[in-house]
């Protein structure tokens, strides 16, 4: 299993896939079989479910090779996130207003 680092408009997404590979295409990676959590909690995760919902009818994600900032191969899957790019921070999918909260 591997871990791909990559940067996708303007944020930074780390997702977990099953084959990483170099493209056919020049200057592209090849990631195949995305990996999400299929554990059916209480709790959901909305940067995952998020995740699932945009990659849902993708079989091989073609990255190019300048968005890549790293992969990895791990033993053990973790969190799919998306990261602000300048910061680091993790992006939250959850409106910071709640209902009936006025700016």
């Amino acid at each position: 299993m591997y871990k791909v680092i990559f940067f996708n408009q303007g944020k930074v997404y780390e997702l977990f896939a099953e084959r990483v590979d170099s493209s056919h295409l020049y200057g592209f990676v090849e990631a195949a079989g995305l990996i999400f959590d299929t554990d059916s909690k209480v709790v959901v995760d909305p940067t995952e479910e998020r995740l699932r919902a945009e990659f849902a009818d993708t079989e091989k994600l073609l990255l190019p090779l300048q968005s890549v900032i790293r992969i990895e191969q791990v033993k053990k899957r973790g969190k799919c996130v998306i990261r602000d790019r300048g910061t680091g921070e993790k992006v939250t999918q959850l409106p910071l207003d709640g209902p009936g909260r006025k700016s």
